[in-house]
């Protein structure tokens, strides 16, 4: 056995690599390391540009590396209170409006994922009719507005608390991944339906429900459409909406400039405050990933079919 063992893990019994198999090693290793840089460095940039000199932003003296080092935009932006009430919105409605979203997606799917479910395919018919067809932005908006919705929190949380596709993902992994005999086992034991779905089905799908809450909760931190739609209230607006204001409109109040007038130009702080703005709205979604990285391996197979 020790012999079998030894000769299976000879480096002279591997297989060689032919010519053509390093050129496509090189190639791909190469394209690889391009398109990391193209994705790596404009991040780089901005933080980089964040601890810089608003001076040199502007002049394009950053390249890599901070130039002139400076704390002035972030000491800007942590006293300015626009920030916080955005951040706390924004938090507001990525922790409500994802509990809302897995609560909607996981009580529609476990049923839908039943076999003894009658006029299931109706249902799920419905569901799917509205991926490719919906009412319009403009009866969309008389609706929030006729159900009291415009002006509070519950706009950018209400019209959003169901996304179809990751209901279908939902109802795959139920139906592929969850064996149909614990349903019986725990019907057997007198368990309900609904002690089966929380006692049983939840903590088997960890995995699911990993993925679900970091897409649920970064297109709630990342949204601003709705907000421009369907509030006026600034003590509503996200952070995103400061952000865009700062980014594509260049609105930077006056109050965060009275005592920078003799340190920089204007336009030279508006250029520092998009780019440690940017880092600031980045930090919690960067933050939130590492803990459900190791779920994103399942997670990109959570809508395949077994065979």
């Amino acid at each position: 056995m020790t012999t079998q063992v030894k000769t299976l893990f000879n480096p002279q019994n591997r297989i060689r690599e032919t010519g053509v198999d390093r050129a496509f090693n090189v190639a791909n290793y190469s394209i690889l390391a391009i398109f990391l840089v193209v994705i790596l460095y404009p991040l780089i940039y901005v933080v980089s540009a964040s601890f810089s000199d608003g001076a040199a932003v502007i002049a394009g003296k950053v390249v890599l590396w901070p130039v002139d080092f400076s704390l002035v935009a972030y000491e800007k932006i942590f006293r300015y209170e626009r920030i916080w009430i955005g951040y706390g919105n924004s938090l507001f409605y990525a922790v409500v409006g994802t509990v809302v979203n897995l609560t909607m997606t996981l009580i529609a799917a476990y049923p839908l994922s039943r076999r003894d479910l009658w006029g299931k395919n109706v249902i799920l018919s419905l569901f799917i009719f509205t991926m490719f067809f919906s009412g319009g932005l403009i009866p969309t908006y008389l609706l929030v507005k006729d159900l009291g919705l415009r002006n509070t929190r519950w706009a950018l949380i209400i019209p959003q608390a169901l996304s179809v596709w990751n209901l279908l993902i939902s109802i795959t992994f139920f139906r592929t991944s969850i064996p149909h005999e614990l349903l019986e086992a725990s019907q057997l034991d007198g368990c309900s339906d609904f002690q089966y779905f929380l006692r049983v089905l939840l903590p088997l799908s960890t995995p699911l429900i990993a993925v679900l809450a970091l897409f649920y909760a970064i297109g709630h931190w990342n949204q601003f459409f709705a907000a421009l739609l369907y509030l006026t209230n600034k003590d509503l607006f996200p952070l995103q909406i400061i952000l865009r204001d700062i980014l594509i409109s260049s609105q930077v109040d006056m109050n965060m400039m009275e005592d920078l007038q003799s340190m920089a130009a204007r336009e030279a702080m508006r250029e520092l405050l998009k780019y440690a703005l940017i880092v600031v709205a980045s930090v919690p979604v960067l933050m939130i990933y590492p803990f459900v990285q190791k779920y994103f391996v399942k997670g990109i197979m959570l809508g395949a079919v077994k065979g």
